[in-house]
């Protein structure tokens, strides 16, 4: 794992070559008759030929040969990857999960493809347009084996052990507390080191792009030089008949074998590339004065929809920072939302619940349904001295929030045996302060 190199930028167009193999990369041209090396050329299209400039995604990449060489795909075990919204009845209930359980490897070995698990989404694949939500829950390492989805793009949060992916374009190691997003059609295997535990966001027919920052101004939240590029590196390893080519193709999954690996590309330019990112390098934006600004101001990335303004899905997240808000009630408001909030918790804990929300687990808040702080939490903030304070420090809570309306998965209100029947009652000893003889609030202000 050590020497692992990255190019900084995020969508940048960008070259690299296995510096085993110096001038791989043609010069002048991307298709010659001959390419250096006597290597094949492949491009990889992620938007259409005609798209506007500015999102127009293509890389080419020059490998030992070409990825049509397999074996025809065929129909395996689904597993609990669906794409079917209608599995069980919509629930509008407050969701939350306990930490969802690992398999021990001592008992079953789970890869990262086996230990898919869909949680819940909305949408449509074949019109391209939608999410899902995944958990992956795996304990060893994939081997001769990577996957890549005809669907839409991984952005990849792992919560408990560290990841080593093998992509086209090179190796990443992503731990905790980082993200990377492998984008539609990418070829990936991934070598973990524990028992492995973390969230997926899919979208459909969009890809992930930075937030416009308005007002704000050229500078804040994700700045795009701390986005990380894998720089190429091939491997040039036989595999009679025994390397498996995973994937997902209109929500089911297909196997095919091949003989040689798929990690063969010795150098590649363009635009369109796996890439991972540290959360720790978040720009917080924050209310200095009074009051909340909305959570958008925490946006990492985010995959839009055709209405503007709107997203198929954002990727938030709640990192550590100084609440200084006066005459404020400092943690989440209280709220009802057009939007669907799936929340994850990768360190610590999060500052509205601080009691049963727990690293591993989730909470599900659909289209209007309410939600906010526990009642421990709203007494002690309704009394706290507004003094300057660190607010979740050592903890890092996230959320993909959606336009759509998710449906929740047989898996996820069922047979993970993680959905906590109790949640509600976390409101329930919240009590009227009403004083209708007095408009003067009580407390510290």
């Amino acid at each position: 794992m050590c020497g692992l190199c990255y190019i900084p930028g995020f969508g940048n167009e960008c070259a690299s070559e296995d510096p085993r193999c110096p001038g791989a990369l043609p010069e002048g041209q991307n298709n010659p008759q001959v390419c250096p090396y006597n290597l094949y050329a492949e491009q990889l299209s992620g938007s259409a030929f005609t798209c506007p400039r500015s999102t127009n995604k293509r890389s080419w990449l020059y490998r030992i040969l070409p990825s049509v060489c397999h074996k025809p795909f065929e129909s395996i075990d689904q597993g609990h990857v669906t794409h079917n919204w209608d599995e069980v009845d919509p629930d509008p209930n407050q969701l939350r999960w306990k930490p969802f359980e690992i398999p021990k490897a001592s008992q079953k070995k789970v890869d990262f493809v086996s230990g898919l698990h869909t949680l819940c989404g909305a949408g449509d694949i074949r019109s391209n347009n939608g999410l899902a939500i995944h958990i992956f829950l795996c304990n060893t390492s994939m081997g001769n084996r990577c996957f890549y989805n005809s669907d839409g793009d991984f952005l990849i949060v792992p919560q408990k052990g560290k990841l080593l992916i093998y992509t086209e374009f090179g190796k990443m190691l992503v731990q905790p507390n980082e993200i990377c997003v492998i984008q539609r059609g990418m070829r990936f295997s991934i070598d973990v080191f524990e028992e492995t535990r973390g969230y997926i966001l899919e979208v459909y027919g969009v890809h992930f792009e930075l937030p416009d920052l308005g007002p704000i101004g050229a500078n804040g939240l994700a700045n795009p030089r701390d986005f990380l590029i894998p720089v190429a590196w091939y491997e040039d390893r036989q595999v009679p008949g025994g390397y498996t080519v995973i994937n997902k193709y209109q929500g089911k999954l297909f196997a095919a074998k091949q003989n040689v690996s798929p990690f063969n590309v010795v150098a590649w330019h363009g635009n369109y590339t796996p890439y991972k990112y540290n959360l720790e390098n978040f720009m917080v934006i924050n209310s200095v004065a009074f009051d909340h600004a909305d959570p958008s101001i925490f946006t990492v990335l985010t995959a839009k929809s055709v209405r503007p303004g709107v997203a198929v899905a954002d990727f938030v997240i709640f990192p550590p920072r100084w609440g200084v808000a006066d005459k404020t009630f400092r943690p989440p408001y209280y709220h009802r939302n057009c939007m669907s909030e799936f929340m994850g918790l990768i360190k610590g804990h999060y500052e509205a619940k601080q009691g049963e929300f727990l690293p591993g687990g989730g909470s599900l808040h659909s289209s209007m349904t309410p939600h906010g702080p526990d009642a421990d939490c709203f007494e002690k903030a309704s009394k706290a001295k507004l003094a300057p304070e660190r607010i979740a420090d050592g903890t890092m809570a996230f959320m993909f929030e959606s336009s759509l309306s998710m449906a929740v998965t047989k898996w996820g209100l069922k047979s993970s045996s993680c959905l906590d029947e109790n949640y509600y009652k976390c409101w329930e000893p919240l009590k009227s302060h009403f004083t209708p003889d007095s408009r003067k609030p009580a407390g510290p202000n």
